[in-house]
Order: structure tokens, then sequence, then C-alpha cells
């Protein structure tokens, strides 16, 4: 496995549009309120133009019994439908931290049965041990590392992008 620091760096301008799903297999984990929600080396990223990536966590690596289906959806105009889990702890809720596309359209099918965490609604999102930083806004759910440049949309000023 390679470490951020061995890894070229990426600009978030030269990702594509539609997305594309890159396999990866650095150690990814994900903990709330001193729990390990999820831990794995068979994460697949999401790279779109202008957002950093999105991990994406094969079910079997996350505490889905801690998930809680939550209210609405959201459509992406390449992925389909995304429905949304609150991730349920002994003493608390964090609303809307994770989201998954059940049936996913035409080529993004690999994301059936995984999720994706909003890394500012968790307490830590790590790649490779390198903590991750949470994109800017509530809309978008990317995972900001080293190797990864911006600007990023999301922030404010950025809508129209």
């Amino acid at each position: 496995m390679s470490s951020p620091r061995s890894r070229p760096s990426e600009s978030v301008w030269h990702y594509p549009r539609p997305p594309a799903i890159q396999e990866d297999d650095r150690r990814v984990t994900v903990e709330c309120s001193g729990e390990r929600v999820a831990d794995t080396v068979r994460a697949v990223r999401v790279l779109e133009t202008s957002h950093p990536p999105v991990f994406y966590i094969p079910a079997a690596d996350v505490r889905t019994d801690l998930l809680q289906a939550a209210s609405g959806r959201t459509l992406c105009e390449w992925k389909g439908t995304a429905v949304y889990w609150d991730l349920c702890l002994a003493d608390e809720v964090r609303a809307r931290a994770v989201w998954s596309y059940p049936q996913p359209r035409v080529p993004y099918g690999v994301l059936a049965g995984r999720f994706a965490f909003y890394p500012s609604r968790v307490d830590s999102c790590t790649v490779a041990g390198e903590a991750v930083r949470a994109q800017e806004g509530d809309f978008y759910g990317g995972w900001i590392t080293g190797e990864v440049r911006g600007p990023f949309k999301g922030g404010q000023g950025t809508r129209f992008w």
C-alpha cells in the first residue's frame, strides 16, 4: 500500500466529468463517539471535477448495525438516487452522516452495497493513517487529503462552478 506522501499530487480540476470510479487499497477508517464505524482496504473513490474524492466503503466493512434510514433523497444526474442514513450511537445520533446509492445507474453499479460518510458529521476519517479534512459546505462529502489540490467546490461563492 502506498502512503499519501508517496502518491502524486492530484488536482480536482483534472478529475473527469462525468465522474470516474477508482479502486483504492489504502486503509480507510471512520470513527465516531469512540466507535470504529468503518474500516476497509476495499474502498472505491469517486473522482469528479472540482470535488475532493468521496470514498465508498463496502457494507461488510461498515458497522451497519449503527445505521438507521433517514428521511429524504437526492438525485445525482450520473449516479442516480441517494438515500441517507443516521449514525446511531449509544448517546447520540449523527443525522444524515452517511449516504448510499442502493440502485446506482450504469456505469456506477459498483457503488451498490457501499456507504459514504460525511467527514464533517463524524469525529474522524483517515486514509492510510492521514486525517481527512472535510469539504466545505453542507451538501458535498469530499475527503481532502494531502495529495488532493483545489480549489474545491462547496464553499461560499462556488455554487455555480
